[in-house]
């Protein structure tokens, strides 16, 4: 039996597409993700600067975990919509 991927990512969670474009910019710029996350996240995550540790594939909602699995890592992506609001998501790793 194939064993399901893993990856490690942070996000930070915002209610507005708008915000988290906004936040987003603030990030191309610079501005250190760990702060913009416990600033500005509406996740409990915030807490830790937006980590969420290591999961597996098939844990998270489908766009979250679509993103997560397939698209770069070390890079910020999105916004991503879920019914929770709107992602920002930087992968930091994932075993391909």
């Amino acid at each position: 039996m194939r064993r399901s991927k893993s990856a490690i990512a942070r996000h930070i969670l915002l209610k507005s597409r708008g915000e988290a474009e906004a936040i987003k910019k603030k990030l191309d710029q610079g501005q250190p993700f760990e702060q913009l996350a416990r600033k500005h996240s509406i996740c409990p995550s915030k807490k830790q600067g937006g980590s969420l540790g290591e999961f597996r594939q098939g844990e998270m909602v489908p766009a979250f975990d679509k993103v997560v699995f397939k698209a770069a890592l070390k890079q910020v992506h999105g916004p991503i919509k879920t019914q929770f609001g709107f992602h920002l998501i930087e992968i930091l790793y994932r075993d391909d």
